[in-house]
């Protein structure tokens, strides 16, 4: 056996087996803070950067997703709008048919005239004020409305707006229509029936446009939590293997402080050579 005070081969072996154990311990420690087995580029490369383009796929859908929620309440708001027109025409209808009785006094018709024009007017309040984020579905300012379909940005999803002013095709009632005679009630019976066809019909286009948005959305959210899924799969730590693994590191460093402790005092020896 040979001795010496300059070289300590078992405190070296020690002492590399402690680092290694160290080296455990912080990556064990690390995953159990961060929750993650790979956190950066130098725990796995190659994993690293397979999820950050799963990230950025994710990122990606939101962004969709956002996108298609706002198509979709740009919508709503139409519908809204479009309802309220066309319980507003049945009443102006019932309005007019009122009005449109030849036996009414002056007095009665000038009353209903009165409300007839309310209702009018408020149509056109309605109209102007159907906006969400600067989207007007209904008033004619835009044609349609577009929404991002998928996380490359490459394909979009539309609905068409439909134009509910007052004399703009669909709602054929003029700005100035009234019932204040027997004659103009009369005419505009047919007027209102025609508008309020037309706008329901109108109705049913948003909501298609509305459907197709929602089903949008709900298939990219399914995308992306799929990604999501996946993303932890590759990345997620298993806490409780991590959880195992920390204490039996913690067990192996004590052991390998003990060792490298025995290992140091290997060099006391060579004094009791030189005890007479």
């Amino acid at each position: 056996m040979t001795f010496s005070v300059n070289t300590n081969p078992g405190a070296q072996v020690a002492l590399q087996y402690l680092s290694a154990t160290q080296g455990q311990l912080d990556r064990t420690q690390e995953a159990i803070n961060s929750g993650l087995k790979v956190a950066s580029a130098k725990d796995d490369g190659a994993i690293y950067a397979i999820a950050q383009n799963q990230r950025g796929a994710v990122a990606g859908f939101q962004s969709v997703i956002n996108s298609l929620n706002n198509g979709s309440s740009a919508i709503d708001v139409a519908l809204s709008a479009g309802q309220s027109i066309s319980d507003l025409l049945i009443q102006m209808k019932q309005k007019a048919l009122e009005a449109a009785d030849p036996s009414l006094d002056t007095a009665s018709r000038q009353a209903l005239n009165a409300d007839f024009t309310a209702l009018r007017d408020q149509i056109t309040t309605i109209v102007k004020n159907a906006v969400f984020n600067n989207f007007n579905l209904v008033d004619g300012s835009t044609t349609q409305v577009a929404a991002l379909a998928s996380a490359d940005g490459t394909r979009r999803i539309t609905a068409s707006a439909q134009n509910l002013s007052l004399s703009h095709g669909i709602v054929t009632l003029t700005t100035t229509a009234t019932v204040s005679t027997q004659v103009k009630a009369s005419a505009l019976i047919s007027t209102l029936q025609k508008s309020l066809t037309n706008v329901n019909s109108a109705l049913a286009k948003l909501s298609a446009g509305a459907a197709k948005f929602s089903i949008q959305a709900s298939f990219s959210q399914k995308l992306s939590d799929t990604l999501t899924a996946g993303l932890g799969n590759l990345v997620d730590a298993n806490m409780a293997q991590e959880s195992a693994l920390l204490q039996s590191l913690q067990v192996k460093q004590q052991l390998g402080v003990q060792a490298l402790a025995i290992a140091n005092q290997a060099p006391q020896t060579i004094l009791s050579l030189f005890n007479h």
